[in-house]
């Protein structure tokens, strides 16, 4: 007996082009660069007409968000998971990470030389918050 062959599946259930709508990183430092990168090319494959200036503010905020995640969120060993979606006029961004503190935002200080990530984020979001998973929390902001 000779095995079936299998057919490819039909056009309409092959999985989309481009990068994928949720990227899970390591709880280091150097995650926040590959959040910024992974961003820029996600919202330029789904909104190819997308301005430089928008690129650019959801890479910052995306930066920021993992910056603070993997600060205040994650101890050694754990994962953060970015999850994105894009259309013309709007762009969100979730940074999910098992820590159940909320983050606050600092008052302003020219002494201090952190703690300016969610006043760039208040800036340059039209709306943003926090919202509670099961195990963990997840930030979000939508440009």
């Amino acid at each position: 007996m000779t095995p079936a062959r299998r057919s490819a599946p039909p056009a309409c259930c092959e999985p989309p082009g481009g990068p994928p709508s949720q990227l899970l990183l390591a709880g280091d430092p150097q995650s926040a660069r590959a959040a910024r990168v992974y961003v820029r090319e996600f919202v330029t494959h789904h909104v190819p007409d997308v301005s430089e200036d928008h690129l650019s503010d959801i890479a910052l905020v995306a930066c920021e968000l993992v910056t603070n995640a993997i600060r205040y969120g994650t101890a050694p060993g754990d994962s953060i998971l970015v999850v994105l979606s894009a259309e013309p006029g709007r762009t969100r961004i979730e940074v999910h990470d098992p820590c159940r503190r909320r983050p606050r935002p600092k008052p302003e200080s020219e002494e201090r030389q952190r703690g300016r990530g969610l006043s760039i984020v208040r800036v340059l979001a039209a709306r943003w918050g926090v919202d509670d998973r099961p195990f963990g929390k997840f930030v979000w902001a939508e440009l």
